[in-house]
């Protein structure tokens, strides 16, 4: 059976619920505040929670942070690969929730941007035919850990399906370690916001169409829309729209790590990527309805929740 391999940051999401956020140079008051393991971990435990294996790929420190995010993998039933680094602890992330269920985030980098030549060596060389690798922009985007992810994923073996999700920091990217990235990669999922600021243009449909002419027939394109589903190019087709599903959103953070996470378990299962996607937009509606980061169904609860429609999904869940 596949794995999923994210070679992306696990850290400590900071999360605090506010009414609204603050003018510049204002403040406000947190109605609610907790510590959450974030980032990649969202991904990771999205698939998990759906029956695909597992691991982290990622850098991780020594301190209270690092600590959270191991034990928090090791719940999960999430392999670790890499050794802790012990001179730093892991980063964190500080994301205030609106009430409209809208995330911003500030993030403090740790052990999880110190990727090493010698850590991407030895990704590779713990990687199985058939593993789904996930590269996310957060990593692409770091000065020192981007060129060693561009070094790795020039060198993931043929037999390896590679998934980009660019992220907030995609303009931050710099241009010959995206170009590397893009060239790879077998999937591209990212938000209308970072389709923009890689295209230009602000429709759904023209932006997966414009994704999917600039990366070749070879690359599959999701564009998601929030509520309003997602825009889908499989292997040289046409955009096509996969409606999304009307719940009333909490908490919004999370909401695109639960739809990856459900979109390569299923499609690692064997799905079709048109019905990989409908599970992932009901499995990213579910995440919404609940508050943290990491709220993807298990395989029970995607099912009750899809209730009458089931059957597109319901041979891989129960196998």
């Amino acid at each position: 059976m596949s794995r999923l391999v994210l070679v992306g940051n696990a850290i400590v999401d900071l999360v605090m619920r506010v009414p609204a956020l603050p003018e510049r140079g204002g403040d406000v008051v947190s109605t609610d505040t907790t510590f959450v393991t974030g980032g990649g971990f969202n991904v990771l435990a999205a698939a998990r929670r759906l029956g695909l294996p597992a691991v982290y790929a990622g850098g991780h420190g020594s301190g209270p942070f690092a600590d959270r995010v191991r034990a928090d993998l090791a719940r999960e039933g999430i392999e670790v690969l890499l050794p802790p680094l012990p001179d730093i602890d892991t980063g964190f992330c500080v994301a205030l929730v609106d009430d409209d269920g809208e995330r911003t985030f500030a993030t403090s980098l740790g052990a999880e941007a110190r990727l090493t030549e010698a850590d991407a060596a030895a990704v590779l060389a713990a990687l199985r035919p058939g593993d789904l690798v996930q590269v996310s922009g957060y990593g692409l985007a770091h000065p020192a850990g981007g060129p060693v992810l561009a070094w790795l994923i020039a060198r993931l073996p043929a037999d390896t399906r590679v998934f980009l999700d660019p992220g907030p920091l995609v303009s931050d990217i710099p241009e010959d370690v995206l170009r590397v990235a893009l060239a790879r990669c077998d999937w591209i999922s990212c938000n209308q916001r970072e389709g923009r600021l890689l295209t230009g243009l602000d429709d759904a449909r023209e932006t997966a169409a414009a994704l999917a002419a600039r990366l070749g027939p070879d690359t599959g394109v999701i564009v998601r829309a929030d509520a309003a589903g997602c825009r889908l190019v499989a292997s040289g087709g046409e955009p096509v729209h996969v409606p999304g599903r009307e719940v009333t959103a909490v908490d919004s953070n999370g909401a695109g790590d639960a739809h990856t996470g459900a979109f390569l378990a299923l499609l690692g299962s064997g799905l079709d990527p048109l019905d990989a996607v409908r599970g992932a937009n009901a499995a990213a509606a579910f995440a919404v309805t609940r508050h943290g980061p990491a709220t993807g169904p298990t395989r029970a609860e995607l099912l009750a929740f899809l209730d009458g429609d089931a059957a597109t999904v319901g041979s891989v869940l129960l196998g």
